[in-house]
């Protein structure tokens, strides 16, 4: 697949999923919202877009900040997760749009496709299975992974890598689709190509030195040759 703005062909894609391929971001921001009202917590109600793509300290910051205790935090984020949960199967989880279009234009061009998520393995399942989009990768690496093989999360490139010695192609012929900063950070860090194509946050000056950036899945198939 020959792609404006990019010089090699690309032969394979990895995907990251929240935000990205599922609209599944906003359902974590009111899920957090909720959870804080249930457990009367004075967090603001714009927190959990301030915190994408923080780093591990300034999690702990926050966490420090807000909650009285580790259990107390520990059960606001088993909340949320079942929360999402719940309105994952009441059918609240949406593909973004075009990624249906997207998947299957490369599909019938034969690329190789994978996801490298930063959620739990039993929600990147969940939510390809839910959206019926699922057959169409290869493998799904997530969470699960980084913590068994030891990996440094995003923006380190360790899940990125890992999935292009999986998929067996050359950097230069794989392209990377992100939503975040912290993504294309990694992207670039891993030294592929990346294509943004933002969620709840709007691109920086970084993003945009780096990555293809695009409203949506459909402007991008407009500069697929």
């Amino acid at each position: 697949m020959k792609v404006t703005g990019i010089k090699n062909n690309i032969q394979g894609i990895i995907f990251d999923m929240d935000g990205l391929l599922v609209d599944s971001e906003k359902l974590y921001w009111q899920a957090n919202i909720q959870a804080a009202h249930e457990f009367g917590l004075d967090i603001p109600d714009d927190s959990y877009l301030k915190l994408i793509g923080a780093s591990n300290k300034q999690m702990q910051q926050f966490y420090q900040r807000y909650f009285p205790s580790d259990k107390v935090r520990d059960e606001f984020i088993k909340r949320t997760d079942d929360l999402v949960w719940q309105w994952a199967d009441e059918g609240k989880v949406k593909l973004r749009p075009g990624v249906q279009k997207a998947l299957n234009v490369f599909d019938k061009q034969h690329l190789k496709m994978a996801i490298a998520s930063s959620n739990y393995q039993a929600v990147v399942d969940k939510f390809v299975w839910l959206t019926g989009i699922r057959q169409y990768f290869k493998f799904r690496l997530s969470y699960k992974d980084v913590v068994e093989n030891k990996l440094k999360p995003k923006p380190a490139p360790d899940i990125y890598l890992m999935a292009q010695t999986k998929l067996n192609i050359p950097k230069e012929n794989l392209l990377i689709f992100e939503d975040s900063s912290t993504g294309v950070a990694a992207a670039k860090n891993a030294g592929i190509n990346c294509v943004m194509i933002p969620d709840l946050k709007t691109p920086t000056q970084t993003d945009k030195d780096y990555a293809l950036i695009y409203d949506n899945f459909d402007n991008f198939l407009s500069q697929v040759k």
